[in-house]
């Protein structure tokens, strides 16, 4: 049986998978990501591929920061600034003398869901990664936008706030759709000493406590505000939302609801802007390892990332 070594690369974890290339997910595990320097952060990655040493015949990546997806190399690198100029076909590549694939997580969560999931034979549609920032995937006429210099979906440097200023990351969805942002907020009004506990906010915004449903629903709001204006680009069939929020039904209800405020607010805009379907992500915490073994497959086959 073939199978690929898979890494996603995090800003807290970084995870891996040993997966056949149906996308069966043989065994898998994490480990903190180290953000000491880059020789650290790689002997974490030798490590776990010396752990499967000759049981694949490929390795693929995601990870933040701009992906040059031909030469396979990080530019940037997001949370992670020193991985900018990594190139993984003369690192992992040279090392374990395998083919290696690379890739954005926003554009792998796209390509997972194109693959097996809610963008599965759809035409055009977006998926929306809600985390510490927001990661994107565009595709468009069934392929993932990638754009000149790979920059295409980066959703964080979106401004719907311009009023804030553009030195000021209020000003930028990055910010104010941030899932952890959100939930920070919340954990300090209802005076919880753990700023980054999720179920705490979840439960406080279901039990209707009032200064945490405010802070939900303008978060809700700027979400939409932000699906509203890739929809004005790309009038696309479906937007997916993704993140460990986006397992919270009342999330994609409130996204849903604020989005047809919007176009119910203004009649000329609710006339010309068609609403797309605003679904949930498939897959959870595996959603980029899937999306980067799709990317290595297709090359491997030598066809272009679609």
């Amino acid at each position: 049986m073939t199978q690929y070594l898979v890494f996603d690369v995090g800003g807290t974890n970084l995870k891996y998978a040993l997966m056949d290339k149906t996308g069966h997910i043989v065994e898998k595990g994490s480990t903190p990501t180290h953000h000491e320097n880059l020789d650290t952060f790689m002997s974490s990655m030798y490590e776990v591929g010396d752990k499967y040493q000759n049981q694949f015949e490929g390795i693929a990546v995601c990870a933040p920061g701009k992906i040059d997806t031909k030469k396979k190399v990080i530019h940037f690198g997001g949370a992670i600034p020193f991985l900018d100029g990594l190139n993984l076909k003369e690192t992992l590549g040279e090392k374990y003398q395998v083919p290696v694939g690379a890739e954005n997580d926003g554009k792998a969560a796209a390509l997972c869901e194109q693959w097996m999931g809610e963008l599965h034979n759809v035409n055009t549609g977006a998926v929306m990664t809600l985390g510490t920032g927001v990661g994107g995937g565009i595709l468009i006429d069934n392929r993932v936008l990638h754009g000149r210099d790979f920059q295409a979906g980066e959703l964080s440097w979106m401004v719907i706030n311009s009023g804030a200023g553009i030195k000021n990351m209020d000003a930028y969805t990055g910010q104010l759709c941030s899932a952890v942002g959100m939930i920070r907020a919340i954990n300090k009004e209802i005076e919880n000493g753990n700023l980054n506990d999720g179920k705490a906010a979840f439960a406080a915004i279901k039990k209707r406590n009032v200064k945490a449903n405010k802070i939900f629903k303008e978060y809700c709001r700027n979400v939409a505000i932000m699906i509203l204006n890739i929809q004005t680009v790309i009038n696309g069939e479906k937007i997916v939302i993704g993140g460990g929020i986006s397992a919270q039904p009342i999330l994609i209800e409130e996204i849903r609801h604020q989005f047809k405020s919007l176009l119910t607010n203004n009649k000329m805009l609710g006339n010309q802007v068609t609403p797309p379907e605003i679904v949930a992500a498939k897959y959870k915490n595996d959603t980029n390892l899937y999306g980067a073994l799709y990317a290595l497959l297709l090359e491997i086959n030598g066809q272009e990332v679609r």
